[in-house]
């Protein structure tokens, strides 16, 4: 969640984020899971916008292997505090240290295809939202090429909304969201909405834009097409629009992961949930949503509507991340820029268990490498961000 509306869990939390220590083992909480009607929880999705073929006819299109092959900056390996620590680097120092961009959600190309790779590269993406005074920036994606983990390079990509201008033409403006989580499935890019449900963008239409003015989006007057400087641009395709019956309350769509060990492959939704004085995260849940390896799309029942297929209420506050792995769920929860964060885990029938101080300070979203048994994370506050795993099946 974003450092503006990040909140301490008081003195208490601290404390005991700096005296249970790291690898000490894990502590049962008191409640257990609660399971949920989860076809409470349901998304509808929009049509596939028309304006991506009428933009790929005005601006050059490129790969993920182009925007890969591109990079234009270097990050270094580094050694966050973090149990079961497996690989980790930083950013360069310019986007360790800005305060106006704000990392948040992470995938990969294990996440793409089951491979590994995409466009025969091994890739992690990372969303980091705007958050300055001015035209909001909306979101951007680092295409990290993680080839050679001791020095991953990557380019930063700008999302964006194509739209129909006054004028009539072809035209795109910044995505004005949190991206808290991401995922990467097939060609397909999976970003969370908050209140909203998800934005999908298509990596098949990544668009080369012209560069030089740091403010300027969109078409210009003399017909080129800018954003922010940023060379490359990856447009939303369509959105799923969410909703519950029954009674059940607006679930936060705060992060996501894809679980490639559930049948079907599914998307897990975990809620941040802090509210005023509690702590216990009573109103934190966690979804499961089916999706199909086909069409890449979520999968709709016979009423026009994706409902979830598993969801529990657990007690966990300051959710930050989710994953799940042949029925075992992680939980990714910060404490604050002054402590170190935490990784809980929960079956259908246990837990949830604490594993304090096992993530580095501002751990965000999760994601689940199968072939190498990685949780990766990354972390949110100026100057001490990392990007990171840790060996799943050590929690």
């Amino acid at each position: 969640m974003p450092s503006r509306r990040q909140l301490l869990l008081g003195g208490a939390a601290t404390l005991a984020a700096t005296t249970t220590g790291i690898g000490l083992g894990a502590a049962p909480a008191a409640a257990a899971p609660t399971a949920l009607t989860a076809s409470d929880f349901r998304l509808a999705a929009s049509g596939v916008s028309g304006l991506l073929d009428d933009l790929d006819a005005l601006l050059p299109v490129v790969s993920v292997g182009d925007v890969v092959d591109s990079a234009n900056r270097t990050g270094a390996a580094a050694s966050p505090h973090a149990s079961n620590l497996s690989a980790a680097f930083t950013w360069q120092s310019g986007d360790n240290t800005v305060t106006y961009w704000i990392p948040q959600g992470i995938t990969s190309s294990a996440d793409a295809y089951a491979a590994g790779t995409y466009d025969g590269k091994t890739v992690l993406l990372a969303s980091w939202y705007y958050d300055d005074t001015g035209v909001d920036k909306g979101v951007r994606v680092s295409f990290v090429d993680y080839s050679t983990p001791s020095a991953p390079t990557y380019r930063h990509v700008l999302l964006v909304e194509p739209y129909t201008d006054s004028a009539g033409h072809p035209n795109f403006k910044p995505i004005a969201v949190h991206a808290g989580g991401l995922c990467w499935y097939g060609y397909y890019l999976y970003v969370p909405d908050t209140w909203n449900g998800f934005r999908v963008f298509d990596m098949r239409h990544i668009w080369q834009v012209t560069t030089g003015d740091s403010s300027a989006i969109g078409r210009q007057s003399d017909g080129t097409y800018q954003a922010f400087d940023y060379l490359y641009v990856l447009p939303q395709a369509m959105h799923y629009t969410s909703s519950t019956v029954n009674g059940a309350a607006a679930l936060r769509y705060s992060c996501v992961s894809l679980d490639r060990s559930s049948v079907p492959d599914s998307l897990i939704v975990a809620e941040y949930n802090v509210d005023g004085d509690d702590t216990s995260g009573a109103g934190t849940r966690v979804v499961r949503f089916p999706i199909d390896y086909t069409t890449r799309m979520l999968t709709a029942s016979s009423d026009g509507y994706v409902h979830g297929s598993e969801a529990y209420r657990v007690f966990v506050p300051s959710v930050q991340g989710g994953a799940c792995v042949s029925g075992k769920f992680y939980l990714s929860a910060s404490n604050g820029s002054s402590g170190y964060g935490s990784l809980w885990t929960f079956t259908a029938s246990s837990g949830p268990t604490k594993y304090a101080s096992a993530m580095p300070i501002g751990n965000e979203d999760l994601s689940y490498w199968p072939a190498k048994d990685q949780l990766w994370t990354l972390t949110e506050y100026a100057g001490i961000r990392y990007v990171l795993s840790v060996t799943a099946s050590a929690f």
